[in-house]
Parts: structure tokens; C-alpha cells; sequence
């Protein structure tokens, strides 16, 4: 497809960060799951980090949702992070 926009190179950074980190416990995980489009959405003065993962990913993304989200939560400061 598309050449990928520079949010969605950097989701993909914070993913693979995250799989690459030793102390992180889900990032046996991580390396199965893949975006397919991540964008901003503006929501009552504050920004939403949307992230699209194809429906073959889905499974092992909301295995692991919660802490997924919390990690680029940090990694995102200021911005809210949805799957």
C-alpha cells in the first residue's frame, strides 16, 4: 500500500521499543501484532491516539490491550490511546 505517515512510523517505533525492551512482559506478544493506519483524533480539547490493527491482529491485541495501552500511554504523553 501507502507509504506509512510519520504517526504511524511512530507508533510503530513505540511497539517495537516496547517488544525490544527487557523488562516489558508482553513483548512476546508485541511481535504478532501489526497497525494498519493510526491517527489523531481532537476530542474535547484533548488529543486521542486511534490506532487501526487489521481483524487478523485483533485477537492477540485485546489479549494484551490494557497493558498495550498503558505502555504507549507513556510513550504518547498528553494523548489518550485507543484500539
Amino acid at each position: 500500500g501507502a507509504a506509512p505517515t510519520e504517526l504511524e512510523e511512530e507508533v510503530a517505533k513505540a511497539l517495537f521499543d516496547i517488544e525490544v525492551s527487557p523488562s516489558s512482559d508482553i513483548k512476546a506478544d508485541v511481535r504478532d501484532v501489526y497497525i494498519s493506519n493510526a491517527q489523531d483524533v481532537e476530542v474535547k480539547n484533548r488529543v486521542a491516539l486511534v490506532v487501526h490493527v487489521p481483524f487478523r491482529a485483533w485477537k492477540t491485541v485485546r489479549k494484551i490491550q490494557g497493558r498495550l495501552v498503558r505502555e504507549l500511554e507513556k510513550k504518547f504523553n498528553k494523548k489518550h490511546v485507543v484500539f
